[in-house]
C-alpha cells in the first residue's frame, strides 16, 4: 500500500468516473491546474481534500490511498475463509468473514495467524446432550488468558468471549466439518479442526 495517493490513482478514477479535470477540480472547488499538477505527479492534494476527492471519485479513502478500487463480486461467503483481529490496546476481538482493513484504538490491526496448538494449549471436547463441552485447562489469569474461542463452519460463526480470572470452558453445538479458533493473549492464535 502507498501512503499517500498517486497521481496514476487519481487519473485512472476520474477517467473511470468520465470526469475530466476541470469537472474534478469544480467538484474540490480547486484549479483544473491543480489537478493536472495532481496526476503528473508534480504535486499532492492536500489532506483536507482526501474525502472530498474520494467522494468525488467515488471511491472510499483507503481505495484511493492504496490505488486499489474494491469492486463487491458478491461471492458466496464462506465462513471457513474468516479472519480475526484483537487490538492490542483495548482487547477489542473483531471477526471478518473475509479480508479486511480494520483498526481500532487509531491502530492498523493485521489478521492474526493460527497454529496447531501444543500441550499447553490444549482443548478438550466431550460431547453433553446435542452439544460439546469445550475446556481449555489453560491459565486464566489477569496477564495470561484465552481471549475467546470461536467454531467456525461453511455457514456460522459461534464465538465466546472469555475474561481474566474466568472459566475458559464452554458450550456449543459443533458439527463436522468445522473448525475451532482460540487465542490466547501471550502465544496467539490456535487452530483445531473439529
Amino acid at each position: 500500500m502507498d501512503l499517500y495517493v498517486t497521481g496514476a490513482a487519481i487519473r485512472r478514477l476520474r477517467e473511470a468516473r468520465g470526469l475530466t479535470q476541470a469537472q474534478l477540480a469544480a467538484m474540490l472547488e480547486v484549479s483544473d491546474k491543480a489537478v493536472s499538477k495532481w496526476e503528473t505527479a508534480r504535486g499532492l492534494p492536500d489532506i483536507s481534500l482526501l474525502e472530498p476527492l474520494s467522494a468525488a471519485l467515488g471511491v472510499s479513502v483507503t481505495e484511493l490511498l492504496s490505488g486499489d478500487q474494491v469492486t463487491n463480486r458478491n461471492r458466496g461467503a464462506n465462513m471457513l475463509r474468516s479472519h480475526f483481529y484483537v487490538c492490542p490496546l483495548c482487547g477489542n476481538v473483531i471477526h471478518a468473514a473475509g479480508q479486511a482493513v480494520v483498526s481500532c484504538c487509531g491502530v492498523t490491526l493485521p489478521p492474526l495467524e493460527a497454529e496447531e496448538p501444543d500441550q499447553a494449549h490444549a482443548l478438550t471436547l466431550e460431547p453433553v446432550e446435542d452439544e460439546t463441552f469445550l475446556r481449555l485447562d489453560h491459565p486464566m489469569t489477569k496477564t495470561h488468558y484465552i481471549s475467546f474461542l470461536a467454531c467456525l463452519t461453511g455457514d456460522r460463526c459461534q464465538l465466546v468471549r472469555f475474561y481474566p480470572e474466568g472459566n475458559g470452558e464452554c458450550r456449543l453445538r459443533l458439527s463436522r466439518g468445522g473448525v475451532l479458533y482460540y487465542y490466547c493473549n501471550r502465544h496467539g492464535l490456535f487452530r483445531q479442526k473439529v
